[in-house]
């Protein structure tokens, strides 16, 4: 009986030195994930110059204006496909376009049937194509896909998003971001950003960015 006892207590102790070494496994994990961290960036940055330039997306609203033409103008509604429609042009690519790049082949297309057509794109309801938006995943008030705006910084998209859930671990979060055509991870310190206004964990923001915020085991 006593034998048995000790083998029961021998095997407790062996469980508990594994669980011991899978917690600090994972917190050690948590604490490294990633490629490191990214450069400390300013809240205003002192150049607020345009960033890179807008193209079009899935589901933005455009204004198409064509010059002395009231009657081809109108606003329109890019379709999920990437595609819209208008009088004299039954479908146009036009994701991953430039508004003025999508002027012109407006023109192209109405060259057909009107002489010498100018033509004006502009954008009103942004929506973007998945590399110029900014997403938000996890423990986030407000998860969700945010347009891209130039000089955007960590603390931009967490306003933006409502900050963190009461159980987020916010110091554990990757920001995941494509670089020379492959993905890099990097730690952002969320906690020490919105909680203890450490200036250091705000980091600049680029086109495409993925924010991860894990909950806390504890």
């Amino acid at each position: 009986m006593v034998s048995l006892l000790k083998k029961m207590n021998d095997t407790a102790e062996n469980i508990a030195k594994i669980f011991a070494v899978f917690c600090v496994s994972v917190l050690a994990g948590c604490a490294s994930g990633g490629d490191g961290e990214l450069p400390s960036a300013q809240f205003v940055t002192s150049n607020e110059g345009p960033g890179p330039q807008y193209v079009v997306g899935p589901l933005d609203t455009l204004e198409i204006f064509v010059w002395r033409q009231i009657e081809l103008s109108r606003p329109v509604t890019v379709r999920p496909d990437g595609r819209f429609s208008m009088p004299l042009i039954d479908d146009i690519a036009a994701t991953g376009k430039t508004p003025t790049q999508l002027a012109r082949d407006i023109e192209e297309q109405l060259s057909r049937y009107v002489q010498s057509p100018i033509v004006t794109v502009i954008v009103g309801g942004f929506t973007g194509p998945f590399a110029q938006q900014v997403r938000v995943v996890g423990s986030a008030t407000a998860p969700q896909a945010i347009p891209y705006r130039a000089n955007m910084t960590l603390l931009d998209v967490m306003i933006a998003v409502g900050g963190l859930t009461e159980f987020a671990s916010g110091n554990a979060s990757t920001l995941a971001r494509i670089e020379n055509g492959s993905q890099r991870e990097y730690t952002v310190r969320l906690d020490d950003l919105l909680k203890d206004g450490d200036v250091s964990a705000n980091v600049k923001i680029e086109p495409g960015d993925v924010i991860i915020v894990p909950e806390s085991f504890f």
